[in-house]
Formats: structure tokens, sequence, C-alpha cells
């Protein structure tokens, strides 16, 4: 069977069609790939204070209990192009991590190292579930008085780390705090049935001896 020679204008076509689709399938690649890796980076809240930018979250995404972590703020000045990272802040910042109804835990907040503008609260999160982040203080002559939430389109809550745990899953946190005072509490209830049965024990042999005497 001979095969018919293509036109030269249908050719052209199916040249110009398949370098289309190659273009299209490659920008899809691309595409699917930078959303596929950018969610560690959107891990965090960003909100504007004043005439800054405030992007607040986690130093390492995702945050597990019973690992040492950090609250961080990253301070920039939008009004300059690009925008500019808020230096020297360290000393007129406050961060304050909150838990459920507990009171806050603070302390000493450091400029993180090679990363102009962001600073960081050192903490060791022992329980999962939600957090809270205030913020307080000064940012050149705007007063900051702000909370941020963790939450699934804020920054992450912390979790737990056992179904990660491999080869042997070891409690920590709350759950290790939950598992000693079950301990506890069973060595109370042990100690109670001995003494019991001691008093039980000290009256029969009361009461063994007392008759013994009286019939002699």
């Amino acid at each position: 069977m001979t095969r018919v020679p293509r036109g030269g204008t249908t050719f052209a076509m199916e040249v110009l069609m398949y370098r289309a689709l190659s273009a299209t399938a490659t920008i899809v690649v691309v595409v699917a790939t930078l959303l596929l890796f950018s969610g560690p980076a959107d891990a965090h809240e960003r909100r504007n204070v004043g005439p800054y930018q405030f992007v607040v979250g986690w130093l390492n995404e995702p945050a597990f209990a019973g690992q040492l972590n950090a609250a961080t703020v990253r301070i920039s000045d939008p009004r300059e192009n690009p925008a500019k990272p808020v230096e020297g802040l360290e000393k007129s910042l406050k961060i304050e991590v909150i838990q459920g109804g507990l009171s806050p835990f603070t302390g000493t907040v450091r400029a993180v190292f090679g990363q102009p503008g962001l600073y960081a609260l050192d903490m060791y999160p022992t329980v999962a579930g939600q957090y809270r982040f205030k913020v307080t203080g000064t940012v050149g002559t705007t007063s900051v008085n702000e909370t941020f939430e963790s939450g699934p389109t804020t920054f992450n809550d912390v979790q737990q780390p056992s179904p990660l745990q491999y080869p042997v899953k070891v409690p920590v946190g709350d759950d290790l705090g939950k598992r000693l005072d079950a301990i506890q509490s069973g060595i109370d209830q042990t100690r109670t049935i001995a003494i019991i049965g001691l008093v039980f024990g000290v009256l029969a042999l009361g009461g063994a001896t007392l008759v013994r005497r009286r019939r002699t």
C-alpha cells in the first residue's frame, strides 16, 4: 500500500499543534510542582499592621509536641520595592505563646541569624493542638498588639509525633503526662488497698489475742 505524502500546510499545522501541546504540558508540570512544594512556606499568617507586613508561624513546620521549636514573626516594610526587612526589633518586641486557658509562655525574643527581619521566641511545645501567638511592642512609631491563632487558614497546629515514630512509639508531652498520671493513680489505689489490708490484719490479730486471753 502506497503512503500518500502529507501536504505542506497540513504537516505544518500538525507541527505547530505538537509544539503547543508540549508547551502546555510543560506549564502544567511547572505549576503542579510549585503547588506541591509551596505548602510549608504558606503555613504562616500574613497581616498588615500599620504600614508593615507581619508573617507569623512556627520556625519549623509542621510543629510536633515534644520537639524544640520557636514562635516567629517576620516584619517587612512593603512601602519599598522590594519590601525591606525591618531589623533591630528584638528589644522592642514581645512574643507570648498561649495554649488553651493556660498562662502565657514568654521569654527572650531573638533575631534569627542570617534572616533579616525574622524574630523568634524559642520554646518546647508539649501539648498537641491549637496555639495563639500574641505580639506586642513597637515597630518604628507603630504600636503593636496583635494575636495570631493557629488553624487551617493560618499556621499549623502542634501535632502528635506518634504517627511518625519508628520502630518504637514513645509517649511525649501531654501523652506522657497522662500515662504517668494513670501509673500514679494505680500506685495510689494499690497503696490504699494495702493500708486497708494492714488495718484489717491488725484488727484480726487483736481480736484473736483478746479471744485467747479470755480462754485462759
